[in-house]
This record gives structure tokens, sequence and C-alpha cells, in this order.
């Protein structure tokens, strides 16, 4: 498989380069067949290496050559930024036909990136029913399953027989977004079950649909929030949830496609969270799009906190600084040791923020989770502070009382840091806030300071300073 992975790039760079000469040397149509020789979302790709390399002005030259019925899924496959860009550079003849053969969840995510007078333009020319559908779901807030859902499902009344079924869905099934479930409603639209394709292949042609329909199944209401859905689908792993009004009327379906993109990004958000990065007002935004001031402005907060953090770790220094002068050898070992506690830390913060995430654990687990990271951290700092025995013993030719300082208090710090990378993010989840906010440097600089403690406690205690 990776070798076929390999041989798909390899080509795809090698018509990239082909492309690329085609268009320097003004050969556009041998350019477009070029890339007709890809799939879609290969063509999107290439396109948009293409504006990385020339200019949009060729990518926009390329789109235009493109079949129709081609460039609207090419569209559809685009980055928003290079979308806009393209929508500016043709006519409204072209963005029109666009828009009206998207399928309508592309169509929804298109206009709601549009320009207001674009989108009025195309708006214009739509039929009125779908007008009024579009302009519902385009106010519905971006962070809810309305946003995300498509009315392009099947629907079945209950008191149809399976072979009426199966002849509805040959007539309707190609504009679905899925036929490998329908949805059943009753005369005022309300959902009141579910039925799959398989059962309706496998079923007599006479069985009534309420007689194999399931009633237990899993939806959404149009605003609940996106990451709740997504939620919903990692831990039901369906290919489509059906969505809801507060009637219990059926008003669309997501599918598993649409929630992938808002997976990666509540993925990235998380990232963001963790490293104090982070743009409330522009989280939609890509590093390349975002300015070098933005950029200060989003990371400059967070750095501050955590330099302030480190004044404590330097107080504890200098206070310790007339006891360190009489084993000055002590220093050279303190950036080891608050290393390893950071270290130890980090890891178990980021497990624990991820088995939140993905339910693998839960606040009321605080016990065992406690136990099991006391065992890991002294196992893993037993292990440790043998090697650094040997090391300083050995290598470093100290004594065996300043060894034994040094891996005594490696074992402690690992023990504690595993502590405190474990529990701080369930006391945050427990406060009902975000987990991912307690960033791995934030928890670096506590274990820093605990470190630091516990180093200068056993020197007292084993050294006697």
């Amino acid at each position: 498989m990776d070798n076929i992975m390999m041989d798909s790039d390899m080509l795809m760079e090698e018509s990239l380069e082909k492309i690329l000469e085609l268009l320097e040397n003004k050969k556009y149509f041998q350019a477009r067949d070029e890339l007709l020789k890809y799939n879609a979302v290969d063509i999107a790709e290439l396109l948009e290496e293409v504006t990385e390399e020339t200019d949009i002005d060729m990518t926009i030259i390329l789109f235009r050559l493109l079949p129709k019925d081609v460039s609207v899924e090419v569209f559809s496959e685009l980055p928003t930024d290079d979308q806009v860009e393209i929508v500016n550079g043709i006519t409204d003849k072209e963005i029109t036909f666009i828009v009206q053969e998207m399928d309508f969840d592309d169509k929804i995510d298109v206009l709601e990136e549009l320009p207001a007078n674009v989108v009025d333009k195309i708006l214009e020319k739509t039929p009125k029913n779908e007008r009024k559908l579009i302009n519902t779901f385009l106010n519905y807030p971006d962070t809810c399953a309305g946003s995300l859902m498509t009315p392009d499902y099947i629907s079945l009344q209950k008191d149809w027989s399976v072979g009426e079924a199966l002849e509805y869905i040959k007539k309707v099934g190609m504009d679905a977004e899925t036929v490998y479930t329908c949805y059943v409603k009753d005369s005022g639209r309300k959902l009141i079950g579910i039925v799959s394709l398989s059962t309706l292949v496998i079923s007599d042609d006479e069985i009534k649909i309420k007689d194999i329909m399931r009633t237990d199944y899993v939806y959404e209401n149009v605003y609940d929030d996106q990451e709740d859905v997504s939620e919903d689908f990692k831990k039901y792993g369906f290919l489509a949830i059906p969505v809801v009004d507060k009637e219990q009327r059926l008003v669309g379906i997501i599918t598993v496609d649409d929630i992938l993109d808002v997976m990666e990004e509540e993925a990235t958000e998380d990232i963001e969270r963790m490293n104090g990065v982070i743009d409330w007002e522009n989280s939609d935004k890509g590093y390349l799009d975002m300015s070098v001031w933005q950029h200060v402005i989003n990371r400059l907060p967070w750095l501050v906190i955590l330099m302030i953090a480190y004044i404590f770790t330097g107080m504890i220094i200098t206070s310790f600084e007339g006891r360190l002068s009489q084993i000055i050898s002590l220093v050279a070992y303190m950036p080891m040791l608050m290393g390893t506690g950071g270290n130890t830390g980090s890891q178990a913060a980021t497990l624990i923020i991820r088995g939140l995430a993905t339910d693998e654990v839960d606040t009321s687990d605080v016990f065992k989770i406690l136990w099991k990271e006391v065992r890991i951290g002294f196992l893993i700092g037993a292990i440790l502070s043998v090697l650094n025995f040997a090391r300083v013993y050995f290598l470093d030719g100290q004594s065996a009382m300043i060894a034994l300082t040094v891996c005594s208090a490696m074992l402690a710090i690992v023990i504690f840091a595993k502590i405190i990378g474990s529990m701080i993010p369930l006391f945050v989840k427990k406060l009902k806030l975000d987990p991912a906010l307690i960033a791995n440097p934030a928890i670096s600089s506590v274990s820093d300071m605990v470190a630091l403690s516990i180093y200068f406690a056993m020197a007292m205690l084993l050294l006697g300073l």
C-alpha cells in the first residue's frame, strides 16, 4: 500500500512539473489534458500547487478549461480561499452554474464564504423553494449541527411496502447524500424510525416499512454543538445521523464525510489551545493567512504567564544559592532534573487530555489514574535513577552521596511530575473547563518548581547543606 501511495505521489509530482512547463509555454489545453488524468480530489490538489508555484490567474485559466461537470466536483474540493479567488475571476453565469450543481451541504459551505453581493446574485437565479431552504440553512450558527446537515436524504412512509420503498429509492437515490440509511416520517414530518438498505433488500416486498423500521435511533438537534455531534459519530460509528428541530421534525442528515472536517478543526483547535497560540477571533485562518502581528498577539500572553511562573523558579534557586556554593557540582544536574520532570509531566497530561476527549477516562476515575501514574512514575524513575547513578558516579567522578542525591531526587521528581501531569487536566475538567487549555508548557513550569524543591530538599537531607 505504501509503495502504491509513493508511486501515486511521484506521478503527481511529475504531472505538476509538466503542467507548470506547459503553462509557461502558454499551452493551456495540454495542461488541462494532463490534469484530467486524475480524479477531482487530485485535480484540486494540483491546482493548489499551481497557485503556489505561479499565481491564482493561472489556476483560474485551468479551472475554466475543465469540463463543466468536473469543474463542479473540483470546486468543492478546493480550500475556501481558492474558491473565493476563483469566484472573483469567473463570470456570474459560471458561478451560478457551479453553485447550483453542487451538493446542497457543499453549496451552503461555499455561500457562507462568498461576498454578500455574489450570494444575492446566485439566490436571485435559484428556484423559490430552494432559495427559502438555503436561507434557512445559512441562518444556523456555524458551530451547530444545522450548519453541517444536508436535506438530500431518503424519507419513506411507514405504510409503504418494501417493494414500494425500493422503487422509490431507485427514482431518487442518485440525488441523495446516502442510500444506506432511510428515514421514516409520519404525516407531520416527525421522525419515527430508520431502516437500512440492507434490511429492505433482504425483506419480502409485501412487508410494511413500519414492521421492520428501528425506533431506537440516535439523532441530533439542529442547535447541538458540532463537537458533540462528532463525539456521537466516533461513539456509534454511523455513516449518517438524522437532525431534527424542536418539534422532532426531520430537517436533514449529517454524513460522516462532513463530520471528518469538524474533527480536523477540533483537533487543530485543541493543539493550538494546548500550546497557547489560538486566535479566538480568526480560528479558521491558517498559519500563512495570519499576519505577523496576529501571531505575536496570540502567542505573547501565554509566554508572559509562563515567564511569571519561572520567576518563582528563579526565587527558589536564589534562596538556595548559598548552600549550592558549598557543592557547586550540584548545579550541573539541575537542567537534567527539570527537563525530565517537565517531559514526564507532559507525557501524562497528553495521555489524560486525549483520554478525556475520547471518553476513555472520566473525572470519576481519578484514584485509578492516580494509582496507575504513581506506579508508572516509580518504575520509570527507578530505571532513570539507576542509569544516572552510573553516569554521575563512574563517568562524572562524583562522590557516592552526590550520585545518591541526584538519583533520589530523580525518582521523586518523576513520580510527582506524573501525578501533576495527570491530575491537573482532571481537575480542570471537573471545573467544566476545557482540559486542552492546560498547555504542556504550563505543566512543565509547575514541574520545574517541584523538581527544584525536591532536589534541594534531598541535598539538605543527604548532604547536610
